[in-house]
């Protein structure tokens, strides 16, 4: 009896409530904004996820820096998802994307192949646009991911803020497997988000 008691909670045990590590600002080598980094994108059910134990192995650093690297990939999540989704209702720029190749922005295919439409030296500048924003405008190593410009031009303090930021983790976490999952489907149909809907092919297997 206390064998099956045992089995049928723990389950339960694994959603329950964990100590929250506490993290010096400090630690993460760079300006933090004032929220506490172990707090944001902590949402039921999972609460602080952490089944691996990264966070109690290497430290409070590697925690920061990885929480930094989830932001901004969610973020870049959020952009491509997004453009996948204009890009497949046929809302494109007007003109040229290469004047000298005679290459419109109507003419590039939607989905994957798009990308490899575009000319070698409009990749390099997408790349050259990267780099800068990476290294410069907008630094990796500040690992707070606030850059001054708040949401939407407004800015937020104390728990409003942190309310925002669990927001746009949760949205990017979200947008993290749509973009992942649009990919994959296009590669195992060959079709791009707007011919899997027409043809009715939105099935999840």
């Amino acid at each position: 009896m206390k064998l099956v008691l045992a089995l049928c909670l723990a389950p339960a045990a694994a959603f329950a409530p964990k100590a929250l590590p506490s993290f010096s600002r400090a630690a993460a080598g760079t300006t933090m904004s004032m929220v506490d980094e172990s707090v944001v994108g902590v949402q039921a059910p999972a609460g602080f996820l952490d089944p691996l134990g990264f966070v109690a192995k290497d430290g409070p650093e590697a925690f920061v820096r990885r929480r930094a690297v989830e932001r901004k990939h969610g973020r870049i999540s959020m952009v491509a998802i997004t453009g996948v989704l204009v890009h497949n209702a046929q809302i494109e720029f007007p003109g040229y994307l290469s004047k000298s190749a005679d290459l419109k922005f109507s003419d590039v295919p939607d989905g994957l192949n798009g990308f490899f439409s575009i000319p070698g030296a409009g990749i390099a500048q997408i790349l050259l646009f990267c780099g800068l924003v990476e290294l410069a405008w907008w630094p990796a190593n500040n690992y707070s991911g606030d850059y001054g410009v708040g949401f939407f031009g407004t800015s937020y303090e104390g728990e409003e803020k942190t309310k925002k930021l669990n927001a746009e983790m949760a949205n990017g976490r979200l947008a993290m497997l749509g973009i992942f999952g649009n990919m994959v489907a296009e590669a195992q149909t060959g079709q791009t988000l707007g011919e899997q809907m027409g043809a009715g092919n939105m099935i999840p297997f």
